[in-house]
Parts: C-alpha cells; structure tokens; sequence
C-alpha cells in the first residue's frame, strides 16, 4: 500500500504542469500604418555610417546629449527623482509577488511539534479515577499541496511573470520620460535666459533712444507725442523683463523637481546652445520597428499575455482540484519515549474537489477574464497608436522646421536693417521717431520669434528622440536586461 501511494504520488508529480489551458498566445496585427504619414528623409539623410543612422531605441541617452552639463542634471534626475524611484520599487514589488505564485508549484515542507497533557477528573472517566495523560508528536509534513494537473497554478504563474515584465517595461518609459522632460526643461530654461537677455538688451537701447527723445523735445525738435512713444516702448520692455524673470525663476523649479533636487547653478544653461545639447538627426525607421522598441508598448503586451494566461486559470476551475496532505514522524505518550523505537508514523491524505454546483461561479470568472483579455487587446492597440502618432507628430513637427529657422533668420536680418535705416534717417531729420519705434518692435518680436522657432526644434528634436523610444537604456544595460528576463523565464519553466 505504501509503494502504491508513493508510486502514484510520484506519478502526479510528473504529470503536474506537462499542460494549461491558457488559449495559444498570438500577437494582434498592428492597427497602425506600415509607413509614417510625411517624408521623413529629413531625419534619415545621414550616411549608412553615421551615428544617426542608428535606430533611436539603441543609442544612450548619453550619447544623444551632448552638452556635459546637461548629462550631469540628467544623471541627478535618474538617481534621485521619485517618480523614478517608485517604479524601481514596483518592479520589486512585482518580482517578489511572482515569486510568491512561482512558490505554490512546489510543495511546502514543514517541522511539525507537539505536545499536550490532559487531566481527566474521575466523574468523567470510565474507570472512576483521576488520570493525566499525554502526547508528544515530533515530524516533518506538507500540507495542502495543489497538484496542478490542469495548469491552474502555473497560469497564475505565467500572470505574474508577465506582469513583472510589465513593470520592468513600465519603469523604462518612466526614464524615457523623465530624460526627455529634463532635456525639455534644461531647454525652456536656456531660452527663457535668452529671452530675459534680449529684454534687458532692449530695455537698454530703449532707454537710451527715450532719453535722446526727450533732450531732442527740450530742443524743440521732437514732439511729447514721440517722448511718449518712447517712453511706452520702455515701459514695454520693463513689463517683459518681469515677465521672463519669474518664468526662469519657474523653469528652475521645476527642473529642481524634475532632479529630486536642487539643481547647482554652475550646471544652469544660460543659452539653448543649439549644437551642443542633441544629436542633429536621428533615424525614423519603420513603424514596426519602432513601436517593438517603445517600454509602454511593450508593457501593453506584457499586460495583454498576463490576461491571456488568466483564462487559463479561469479555465482550470471547472476541473477537479486534487491536493495532498502528509506527515511522518514520532509520536509518543511521553516526552522522555518519543524518539525511542517503534514510534514512527506516517500519515496520506489525498483530497479531491469536483465542482458541481455553485451558481455560475466559475462560468462568470472565465468570462471576466476573457473581457480582461479583450480590454487588454483593446489597451495595446491603444499603446501602439498612440505611439505612432507621437512619431508622426514629431516628424510633422520637423518637416518644415528647416525651412521655418531660415526665413525667420532672414527677417531677423532684415528687421535689423530696417530698425538701422530707420534710427539714421531719423537722426538726420528726414523721417519721424514713429518709424523707429516701428522698426523697434518689429526687430523685437522677430528676435523673440526666432528664440520660441529654435526652442521649437530643439525641444521637437527630443521629444522625437523619446517616441522612437531612446532614452532608457545605459551602454551596458539592454544586454543585462535581456539576461534577467531570460533567467525570470528560465525559472519559471
């Protein structure tokens, strides 16, 4: 009788986990375009050797971000910023609830100890006596141990496996984000400066035109209409430079934020220094290509396998559920005989659950599982969607940019003539100060516009550079990551 329940015992062993119920896995087609919807030959016109020709998801975001400073409040983000810091711990999290359903396709073992002593007064006992009795019970045993002929433990397995994925996932494009609203921040901050510069550039020249204004009115050559008109282009000015004051006092807290800390005013821009903080270009590649790179698509996928392996479970719950139960040991009367010979015992106790009855119970969670599976379905192409429509954004975005920074160089250049000719022909008399001050604000607000056009392209530049997704991985990182969810994997099989 022994060798038969260990015979079978071990036969159930085998048989645990050979199979699921969980339907075949099979990856939606893309609801997204095979091709993005403008030309994208603006980001793709480097050499077959170029750096740009690179797909964006493979080159660091140090390689990417060229300025030195900018690197550095990257690196203070990525190690103190809690956004951050809170999806490292939930992929912790994550991994420690697999472990816990990876734990349930193993039997626990236990060491089992006991003992009591019982008196029984002599109105209760047969033979008309007081009596103190005991027992003692020393062993090891497991107890309700699942065998899992039906895949239901190890689909809940499979769920918790990808969702640890999906965390892993989830924590990438949480970096992708933050380095590109670092960038972005370091960026608005630099132009702000700029701004503030020209401003008070302005304010000066302003100020310097009113008071010659006002002298040429003592004289009698100018009119209070053009002190007047001067002098609002001064007030003008002033408006601006408190304006942009609090916008950059703005754009430092918020990178401070966006750091986890206060941000050294040593490694502060003081320009968008165009050609030092990103790369000029970057490859677009396909659709297919880029959205298998993005951290969120890839966490819908996880999430969408996880629904997949639930109906599995669902599925389990209208099989029999056999569990096991044993324990051996010793067990004596007294403490002082329990392991002396012949005390051993041993104890088996199979258990089988068959479901009849229970009012559409298990009927109602596979079909909740199988809707979680749809909106799951649902969700990723979502996710794949909307990622495609960020690249097309940003290739949009910067179509035309090009083209935008030269003519807008253009009339800046030409304003400046303008305000030049302007000021000469006034100073000999032949025009009015109304021309001046015309040419000044022109002048002004071509500048300003070609600051906001240039922040434009660079911020464009990043934000195309985060929805190829660039910007999660380290030098060394994506091989060691491909390692650990390689040895996730392996475990669980």
């Amino acid at each position: 009788m022994t060798r038969f329940s260990l015979t079978t015992l071990f036969a159930a062993l085998v048989l645990t986990g050979c199979t699921t119920l969980a339907p075949e896995y099979q990856r939606p087609e893309s609801p997204a375009p095979s091709i993005w919807p403008v030309n994208s030959t603006d980001v793709r016109n480097a050499g077959p050797d170029d750096q740009a020709q690179r797909a964006a998801a493979t080159i660091p975001w140090q390689e990417f971000i060229l300025d030195t400073q900018l690197r550095q409040v990257v690196e203070l983000a990525l190690n103190n910023n809690r956004d951050l810091r809170i999806a490292a711990l939930n992929i912790d999290r994550a991994r420690e609830q697999y472990q816990v359903r990876r734990s349930e396709l193993f039997p626990s073992i236990d060491a089992l100890g006991s003992g009591t002593r019982q008196r029984t007064p002599a109105s209760a006992s047969r033979e008309g006596i007081t009596t103190t009795s005991g027992s003692y019970q020393a062993g090891i045993g497991t107890s309700a141990y699942e065998l899992d002929l039906f895949g239901r433990i190890r689909s809940l397995n499979e769920q918790a496996l990808q969702r640890y994925f999906a965390t892993e996932e989830a924590r990438k494009a949480v970096q992708i984000a933050l380095v590109a609203e670092v960038a972005t921040a370091y960026l608005a901050l630099g132009a702000d400066r700029e701004r503030l510069d020209l401003a008070r550039q302005t304010l000066k020249a302003q100020s310097q035109s009113y008071e010659l204004v006002k002298r040429s009115h003592e004289l009698g050559v100018a009119t209070l209409l053009d002190v007047r008109q001067a002098q609002t282009q001064v007030e003008s000015a002033r408006v601006d430079i408190a304006q942009y004051s609090s916008r950059v006092l703005e754009d430092q807290n918020l990178l401070n934020l966006l750091a986890g800390t206060d941000v050294p005013e040593a490694l502060l821009p003081h320009s968008q220094m165009d050609d030092r903080v990103t790369l000029a270009t970057l490859n677009a590649g396909l659709p297919s290509e880029v959205l298998l790179s993005r951290p969120d698509v890839l966490a819908a996928e996880r999430q969408l396998q996880a629904a997949n392996a639930n109906i599995g479970a669902a599925r389990a719950a209208f099989f029999p559920r056999i569990t096991l139960t044993a324990s051996a040991g010793t067990s004596s009367s007294s403490l002082s005989d329990l392991f002396d010979g012949g005390t051993g015992f041993w104890q088996f106790i199979p258990r089988i659950d068959i479901p009849i009855f229970n009012a559409g119970r298990n009927r109602a969670n596979l079909r909740v599982a199988e809707v979680d599976q749809e909106i799951a379905v649902a969700d990723y192409e979502k996710a794949i969607q909307t990622a495609f429509r960020e690249v097309a954004d940003a290739l949009a975005r910067r179509s035309t940019l090009d083209e935008q920074l030269k003519a807008q160089t253009a009339l800046v250049e030409a304003t400046r003539e303008y305000y030049d000719l302007s000021e000469a022909r006034f100073n000999s008399g032949v025009d009015s100060y109304l021309t001046v001050l015309d040419a000044q604000r022109s002048l002004y607000a071509a500048q300003q516009a070609l600051i906001s056009l240039r922040l434009i392209g660079n911020t464009s530049t990043v934000y195309l550079y985060k929805s190829l997704g660039g910007g999660w991985n380290l030098p060394s990182e994506p091989a060691g990551a491909t390692s650990a969810q390689g040895t996730a994997r392996h475990a669980a099989s």
